[in-house]
């Protein structure tokens, strides 16, 4: 669903500037709670999961594919607010090196495919887990149905910035109409990865999984008759660090197969909105990218003529360059909360 440039007038590209970094910077703030030793790497490996599994583009209709959007899965990981910043570190490295979603379309991407996939699916997400019997299988629950609304509601958001500032005339119920109807059938999809990436690591580290917190239910005993509560059950003991190192591991090498590896089998059809946007006629005034001369455009690297070296090797540059860049800025939004954290020394008097 990345936006090219042209499909949007600039002011409201503008505006959807505006809004993409306010989003980003009430998420700077915001995960700063979110984040702490063991978080902070994984937040980086959430985010170059993220752009693994969106070079996977499965088919969902005659000549149409999708692809994860995350935000729904970054935010069950991770945290809503570190969930917008593990998207936003993804587009950003998709639009500067591989040509992909306008670089002035980079608010309107942001808005879309960030701030509104993490802000319902995590909505969504908590909302259930809050009425469904507190298991983990009801995360993993959770996490699908959040993850299949999460997409419909990207769509939505894009037809409502195209009906605002749109550049071809092109009737907007037309556009809601094809941009939801596929992107629900995309979104099952996003929920067979979320679900099953989700019950992957509760399965091996709930204490990992940001929306798993505080689900244990409390132990109830009967004494006389009635219902009172036990006495709170111990904590139990953080994992050690090597643990934590090893899911990171596997982490990292299951995104670098995915993208140097597997990526090479995805579908080649159109996703859902280059698929809309052809059909109705949204891209009549499409521009060229910016950064179409990337070495790395289109997911390729220049002077590599077998497709599939080129395209593994783009993919494993990429893992390796968002990996890079999100776990600097995590590390970076954990320091400044240890900082603050950090009690003031006093300077003493000299005498």
């Amino acid at each position: 669903m990345h936006v090219p440039d042209g499909f949007i007038n600039a002011p409201v590209s503008v505006a959807a500037g505006v809004v993409a970094a306010g989003a980003v910077a009430v998420s700077l703030r915001g995960a700063r709670r979110e984040l702490d030793e063991r978080i902070a790497p994984l937040a980086g490996l959430v985010a170059a999961f993220i752009f693994a599994v969106q070079m996977l583009n499965f088919p969902v209709a005659a000549g149409t594919s999708g692809h994860l959007l995350g935000g729904a899965l970054a935010a069950i990981l991770v945290g809503p607010y570190t969930g917008v910043l593990c998207v936003s570190v993804v587009l950003l490295m998709q639009g500067i090196l591989f040509a992909d979603g306008g670089l002035t379309a980079l608010g309107v991407n942001i808005t879309v495919m960030a701030v509104v996939t993490t802000v319902v699916g995590y909505a969504v997400f908590r909302g259930l887990v809050k009425v469904l019997p507190r298991k983990r299988r009801s995360v993993t629950v959770s996490a699908f149905v959040a993850a299949a609304l999460s997409v419909p509601a990207a769509a939505l958001a894009f037809t409502l910035v195209y009906a605002i500032g749109g550049t071809t005339d092109v009737p907007i119920g037309r556009v809601l109409t094809a941009m939801v109807g596929v992107h629900v059938l995309i979104g099952l999809g996003e929920a067979a990865i979320t679900a099953f990436t989700v019950g992957a690591v509760i399965a091996v580290r709930p204490d990992l999984v940001h929306g798993a917190r505080g689900l244990r239910q409390k132990l109830q005993l009967r004494v006389g008759g009635e219902l009172v509560d036990a006495a709170p059950e111990p904590q139990p003991t953080p994992a050690p660090a090597r643990r934590t190192r090893a899911v990171w591991l596997t982490g990292l090498a299951a995104s670098l197969v995915l993208a140097g590896v597997v990526s090479f089998y995805a579908s080649a059809s159109p996703d859902g909105l280059e698929k809309v946007a052809a059909d109705k006629g949204i891209d009549a005034k499409a521009e060229a990218h910016a950064a179409a001369d990337s070495p790395l455009a289109d997911y390729g690297v220049e002077g590599i003529t077998d497709g599939r070296l080129s395209g593994g090797l783009a993919g494993v540059i990429g893992v390796g360059a968002t990996i890079a860049a999100g776990t600097g800025v995590f590390w970076a939004v954990r320091r400044r909360r240890t900082d603050e954290d950090s009690p003031a020394v006093t300077p003493r008097a000299s005498v």
